[in-house]
C-alpha cells in the first residue's frame, strides 16, 4: 500500500452533511457518535510553567524498580470463568449479525467480569496507569471471535476511537512494507522500526498480541509523573520547555477539509480544572517530520532548546521505564494521560510464518465519565481525540490493510 493510502476515503464520507459529534447519523456511525479528532488546545486556559508542581506524589509516580520484580502487581491472568463469560458474549454478538463497529456494553454483557474491569479502569486512569491481561485465547478463537471479545472487553474501559484517516477503530500493528524513513507520510506502527517514547491520540491504548516477532518488538512503559520529578530536579529548563505551546505536531495528511496540516501545542499540560494533574501529549516522530513545512517558512524549525528537551525526555524515559514482553494472548492497556510507551525495533520470522501482529484499540474516557479534564475543546465529548478525516465511517478490519 502506498504511504498516502491511509487518507483515502469513500466519496460518501466526504460529502456527508455536517453535524455535532454526539448526534452523528447512524447510517454512517452505528452508535451515533463520531470521533472528534485532533484539535489544538484551548490556548487561553493553558497554564504557565510557574503553575506546575515542583514534585508530584501518589500512585501515578513510579519507576521500573517499583514493579519490575513483582509482575503480580500489574498482571491479571484471565480465569476460566472469565474466558467463558467473554466467549459466551462474543458468540451471542456474532450470532446477532451486528457489525463489529456497533459493539457496546449493551450488546456485550459481562455481568461478572465488568466488576473487576471497573476497578482496573480506575487504576488505569488514576493509578499506575497500566494493566497486562494474560491468557486471552486468540489462537483458539481465531481472528473474528478474538476481535469481538477484545473489543467487547474494551467497551468497559472506554469508547472506541478512529485511529487513522480510514476510520479504523480496530487497528493492526503490523509491518505492511511502508518505509519508516518517510516519517512525514508513514505511521510507524505499520513498520518494524523502533517507536520512541510517545502517547497516542486517545485516553487509553490497548494492544492484543496475536503473533510475536522473531526478535525484538518489546514494550517499555514509563510514568511521566516520575519523569517530571526527575526533570524538575535535574533539568528544570527542559521541564519548562515542555510546558510551552511552541511544539508543532504533524498530522501526516490525515486532515479534514479546512484544517491546518499541523497543530501547535505544549507537551506537558495542567488539567483544565479536575484534579489539576500534569498531562502529557507527545510523539517525537510527529515533531521531527515537519521539515517540508519548516523549509518553506510555514512553521519554525526545531530550536536547539527543543532538540535538547526531546532528547532529554527520551533518555529519562528509557532510564526509568518498565520493560515487558508481550506473549501471544497478552492484552496491554495503557493510559496516554500520564504514561509514555515505546517499542523496540523488531524482526519477523521468515515466510510463511505469520508476521508480528498486535490488535490495537484507542479508547476515550471523557471528562464527564471520570476521565481527565483536558484543556481541549472536546474534553467532555464521549469520543474525544483520535483521528477523524471528514465524515469517514468507522471500520473494524480483521487484518492490516
Amino acid at each position: 500500500m502506498a504511504p498516502g493510502a491511509l487518507v483515502d476515503q469513500p466519496i460518501e464520507a466526504i460529502t456527508a452533511g455536517k453535524f455535532s459529534n454526539s448526534e452523528a447519523p447512524t447510517s454512517i456511525f452505528p452508535d451515533g457518535i463520531r470521533t472528534s479528532g485532533q484539535h489544538p488546545p484551548l490556548y487561553d486556559v493553558l497554564k504557565p510553567y510557574e503553575s506546575f508542581p515542583k514534585e508530584i506524589s501518589g500512585p501515578t509516580v513510579w519507576s521500573k524498580e517499583t514493579y519490575q520484580n513483582d509482575p503480580d502487581l500489574w498482571t491479571h491472568r484471565f480465569t476460566a470463568e472469565e474466558i467463558a463469560e467473554l466467549g459466551d458474549a462474543a458468540d451471542k454478538f456474532l450470532s446477532s449479525g451486528t457489525p463489529l463497529t456497533g459493539i457496546s456494553q449493551s450488546n456485550f454483557p459481562l455481568p461478572n467480569l465488568s466488576k473487576s474491569l471497573a476497578t482496573l479502569r480506575d487504576d488505569i486512569l488514576n493509578g499506575k496507569g497500566f494493566i497486562l491481561f494474560k491468557g486471552f485465547p486468540v489462537s483458539e478463537w481465531g481472528m473474528e471471535k478474538s476481535a469481538v471479545g477484545y473489543m467487547g472487553l474494551g467497551t468497559y474501559l472506554g469508547y472506541f476511537l478512529s485511529q487513522n484517516g480510514r476510520g479504523h477503530v480496530l487497528g493492526h500493528v503490523k509491518d505492511v512494507g511502508d518505509d519508516p524513513t518517510q516519517i512525514d507520510k508513514v505511521r510507524i506502527y505499520r513498520t518494524t522500526a523502533r517507536q520512541f517514547f510517545h502517547t497516542d491520540d486517545g485516553d487509553v491504548v490497548g494492544l492484543l498480541c496475536a503473533h510475536r516477532a522473531a526478535e525484538g518488538g518489546e514494550s517499555d512503559l514509563a510514568s511521566f509523573h516520575h519523569i517530571w520529578n526527575v526533570l524538575q530536579r535535574d533539568h528544570p529548563d527542559v521541564a519548562e520547555t515542555l510546558t510551552k505551546p511552541i511544539w508543532y505536531f504533524d498530522r501526516k495528511g490525515e486532515v479534514s477539509d479546512g484544517q491546518d496540516p499541523w497543530t501547535r501545542q505544549p507537551i506537558a499540560y495542567l488539567e483544565n480544572g479536575g484534579k489539576g494533574r500534569v498531562y502529557v501529549k507527545w510523539d517525537p516522530y510527529y515533531v521531527r517530520s515537519l521539515t517540508r513545512f519548516s523549509d518553506k517558512g510555514l512553521v519554525p524549525p526545531l530550536s536547539a532548546e527543543q532538540v535538547h528537551a526531546l532528547e532529554t525526555l527520551e533518555k529519562t524515559a528509557l532510564e526509568t521505564s518498565l520493560h515487558m514482553i508481550l506473549e501471544v494472548g497478552d492484552i496491554q492497556f495503557v493510559s496516554n494521560a500520564h504514561l509514555l510507551h515505546a517499542r523496540t525495533e523488531y524482526k519477523d520470522f521468515p515466510p510463511p510464518a505469520p508476521r508480528r501482529h498486535l490488535l490495537r484499540l484507542w479508547l476515550s474516557t471523557p471528562e464527564t465519565e471520570g476521565g481527565w479534564a483536558l484543556p481541549m475543546p472536546d474534553s467532555k465529548e464521549k469520543k474525544r481525540g483520535g483521528v477523524q478525516v471528514n465524515n469517514t465511517p468507522p471500520r473494524a478490519p480483521l487484518d492490516a490493510e
